[in-house]
């Protein structure tokens, strides 16, 4: 009995060597293959990793051969370093991680070929011609953090933050929407791309709403929740848009779902004297004000507004809904004196005959990108809101070509200057995606990227979406709990409007106008 244990454990044990050796001999051995067709075109791949720039610090872009064979074999290779080899009885091409960032990093600015073959039922091999890639100088800042929720309608449930390591396929949760009854996760702001300074927004049926503020790994409960907000680069202050959002449905076009937002403004709020202030540009009682961002070197907020032409402000959707486009403002602000300037129109509505929204300005203070659409606050539910670039030296923009024929918005900036990170529907109506685009130094975009997952099936199956991508350097260093136990307290930072002509009504708490999605 004792001797036929150690022959089974034997034979188990000899099997698994095998494995691995076969495993270790495909990808990093000699396999090579002498006789071969040679086809036409590339191989078929999915997700679609061909001409493309990638960072030079991303995880491996693990892919689907979609091509017919009973076996797979794919060589990636550059100038410099040892090329990997992969065989796999299945289309899944999974890529070692550390030898994968090896010939990245040694192969900054060159080109990465992948020759793709692919064995048929004659059992012989087909090569497809190789599929080119480049890889980047530059790095991508190695996190980021982006919301998760249901696709199709809005509710309290399930609405968390999460955060992505970029350098391989690590996810973790920043802050779960079912740590507190019925919560949810509104939107999050970092300090110039840095993990450091934090505003989140959370609404809850039992705690309300409010805003929490992270300064390094203190956390402070504001009374009030911040709806698009963008922190000073100075610090000292955040601006951020209040919003009475309404949802609606429409009956006759692929998209269902619909925001009216039918009054807001714009106000600040002072980090150490912890009050909230604005003044009658910024909350005009006439105006609809939204989607505030600063230039990089705090001397202006740009925003976008509109004028608003119903007399209720309490039915969705409101008169003339359909005619509503917001133009792209700006004024300028001293931080020291804490004084506006004057207001500016940088791109009207009527020039552009579309509506402008979520404005965001390069870290060098050069380009502005930014969403258009044929009308609404909202671009994510608009099949054809498209990414748009504008010089702020000459003031001409253009459409982008990574755009594509379902809706692209919520985009943000890496702390270089070379990447952006944004939500796209291009995989179909339903699910919002995360794609990564690179910026040249001549501020071409180049053909945009999903996010790499470590299957390659992993947006097969995958029936949630995500949306507000904000690229970080970091890791945010607080826990959810933590985040958690900060909404439960009892112990917030009250804050109230001050005595002004705005939207708002005077001395009223700003969190009765927080929106309602």
């Amino acid at each position: 009995m004792k001797h036929k244990h150690l022959y089974i454990l034997l034979l188990v044990t000899l099997v698994v060597l095998a494995v691995v050796s076969f495993y270790y001999k495909t990808v990093f051995g000699s396999f090579s293959i002498e006789s071969f067709k040679v086809m036409s075109r590339p191989a078929t791949i999915d997700p679609d990793y061909t001409d493309i720039v990638v960072p030079p610090n991303i995880a491996p872009l693990n892919f689907s051969i979609k091509e017919t064979g009973k076996e797979f074999f794919v060589r990636i290779y550059a100038d410099k370093g040892n090329e990997i080899k992969i065989v796999s009885k299945k289309s899944k091409i999974i890529i070692p991680l550390e030898k994968w960032h090896q010939l990245l990093n040694a192969n900054r600015g060159g080109k990465l070929s992948f020759d793709v073959y692919v064995k048929d039922e004659q059992n012989n091999w087909n090569k497809y011609q190789t599929i080119t890639n480049y890889i980047a100088e530059e790095q991508i800042d190695p996190y980021m953090v982006y919301r998760v929720i249901n696709p199709v309608f809005y509710t309290l449930h399930s609405v968390s933050v999460y955060e992505r390591h970029l350098e391989d396929y690590d996810e973790s949760i920043v802050f779960d929407g079912d740590s507190f009854v019925n919560g949810c996760a509104n939107c999050h702001t970092f300090l110039n791309n840095s993990p450091d300074k934090m505003f989140l927004g959370v609404r809850s049926d039992d705690y309300g709403a409010a805003t929490l503020l992270k300064t390094g790994r203190k956390i402070d409960k504001i009374g009030t929740t911040f709806t698009y907000t963008a922190w000073h680069p100075s610090g000292k202050l955040a601006v951020y848009s209040t919003n009475r959002i309404s949802q609606f449905f429409h009956t006759a076009r692929p998209e269902t779902r619909d925001v009216a937002d039918l009054d807001s403004a714009i106000l600040y709020y002072m980090v150490d004297a912890k009050v909230v202030a604005t003044n009658s540009v910024l909350a005009d009682a006439n105006q609809l004000e939204t989607c505030p961002t600063w230039s990089p070197d705090g001397k202006y907020l740009y925003f976008c507004r509109a004028p608003i032409t119903w007399t209720s402000r309490l039915n969705a959707p409101p008169d003339g809904y359909e005619k509503i486009r917001y133009d792209l403002m700006r004024i300028s602000y001293d931080v020291d004196k804490d004084q506006w300037g004057r207001l500016e129109t940088v791109l009207s509505a009527e020039q552009t005959k579309k509506t402008i929204l979520s404005p965001r300005i390069s870290p060098d203070g050069r380009f502005l990108l930014f969403c258009m659409c044929d009308h609404s606050c909202f671009p994510l539910y608009q099949q054809d809101s498209d990414l748009y670039m504008m010089d702020l030296k000459t003031g001409e923009y253009n459409k982008l070509d990574i755009n594509s024929d379902y809706p692209e918005s919520w985009h943000s900036w890496s702390s270089n200057g070379r990447w952006i990170v944004f939500s796209s529907k291009r995989q179909g109506t339903l699910f919002t995606r995360t794609y990564i685009s690179y910026f040249d130094k001549s501020a071409k975009p180049h053909k945009p990227f999903i996010l790499p997952q470590k299957d390659p099936a992993f947006y097969d199956s995958y029936i949630k979406s995500h949306n507000l991508p904000e690229l970080i350097t970091g890791p945010v260093d607080v826990g959810s709990r933590e985040l958690a136990v900060a909404v439960r307290s009892s112990n917030e930072i009250k804050v109230l409007l001050p005595i002004t002509g705005a939207t708002p009504k005077q001395g009223r708490a700003v969190q009765e106008y927080i929106p309602r999605e």
